[in-house]
């Protein structure tokens, strides 16, 4: 596979070197409209090809698939140019900044018959995947509450650098630089994680969303610092459970932390992925009397780059795919509105 990699910020690096350890993967191009960054980033990870424009590259077009690396607002634009080029493509969540436009996405992909997949990180997960087994064997009976929250310490902490000083950061907090705050950047991640290992789509949600003042007048510089940093939200499920799902930036003493607890009537599973690893166990079988949880081993899974690839190959869908995270971001932008509007919506 020929891989082109759109945008070439932070997290391109990640993609690149995941990609570059993949045998019969070759990076063939990178794309970022500034130039010197595609330069620098080209000759770091041994990419022949540089181009400013994503049109440039198409035109070329000497690849057979893309990862697109963009920020937020970029995806939707970018990944239809590729689809229509007839790329295969891995893109960034969120797939897009809102639902119509991640629908368009989707349905754009069903057509094409191409390979795409959204770039949900913590599929990765060991404990996830067997979580998600153990819900379908019915290891835990049926689920009826569910507790998941993704936690980050960045606007305290400095391990991840200054968010005050550095555009890399500051982006995420404004809309008007296309965030959609905490809710848009991690809440599709939690979402999935507690969709997915429940295996069940959220029905009804009721959220709650907090901006809190980070600098005079909520701004520095160009950056209007609106977006919100924390939200709460409660969800009914398809299969009947309840959950409470959440997650902040504000969260002291966590750097980078995703929980999800799910409590069936014949057992419980609690996960745990942190940038220190990742963890299972339950309470299951006779446990459940004494209330005694016992660490689960969860093996090990490939990762989102090598499974896409493999579908690449085969020529087959891969999950997650678009239309999954277009019903995501569905969600997310239903959130909004309960916030506005002070009431539950069915999704």
């Amino acid at each position: 596979m020929r891989l082109l990699v759109l945008g070439t910020g932070g997290m391109a690096n990640a993609h690149a070197h995941a990609f570059a350890a993949i045998e019969g993967v070759d990076l063939v191009g990178a794309v970022d409209v500034d130039p010197t960054r595609a330069r620098a980033f080209a000759e770091r990870h041994a990419i022949p090809e540089t181009f400013s424009t994503l049109d440039d590259a198409i035109a070329w077009g000497d690849f057979d698939a893309a990862t697109n690396v963009t920020p937020d607002r970029v995806h939707h634009a970018t990944t239809l140019a590729l689809i229509a080029a007839g790329k295969h493509v891995l893109c960034e969540k969120p797939l897009a900044e809102n639902f119509p436009k991640a629908a368009e996405m989707a349905e754009a992909a069903e057509r094409s018959g191409l390979t795409t997949m959204v770039n949900l990180t913590y599929r990765n997960v060991a404990p996830l995947q067997r979580a998600r087994a153990m819900v379908e064997a019915g290891e835990i009976g049926t689920v009826r509450h569910i507790e998941a929250s993704y936690l980050q310490s960045w606007l305290i902490s400095r391990a991840w650098g200054d968010w005050a000083t550095e555009s890399q950061w500051l982006w995420r907090l404004s809309t008007k630089h296309g965030s959609n705050g905490v809710l848009g950047d991690v809440g599709i991640h939690i979402l999935d994680f507690a969709s997915y290992a429940t295996a069940s789509d959220v029905r009804t949600i009721f959220a709650r969303l907090k901006t809190f003042d980070k600098a005079p007048e909520n701004r520095i510089g160009e950056y209007d610092l609106d977006a919100n940093d924390s939200f709460a939200m409660t969800a009914e499920f398809d299969n009947g459970a309840m959950g409470v799902i959440h997650a902040s930036r504000w969260a002291t003493g966590h750097l980078n932390e995703l929980r999800l607890r799910l409590h069936g009537d014949k057992g419980a599973l609690d996960l745990r992925h942190t940038p220190d690893g990742s963890w299972l166990s339950g309470c299951l079988g006779s446990d459940v009397e004494t209330a005694v949880w016992r660490e689960i081993d969860a093996g090990t899974v490939p990762t989102n780059y090598q499974r896409f690839a493999a579908a690449v190959a085969a020529g087959e869908q891969v999950d997650p795919g678009f239309r999954h995270a277009a019903n995501l971001q569905k969600v997310l932008d239903l959130a909004v509105v309960t916030e506005r509007d002070r009431r539950e919506l069915t999704v």
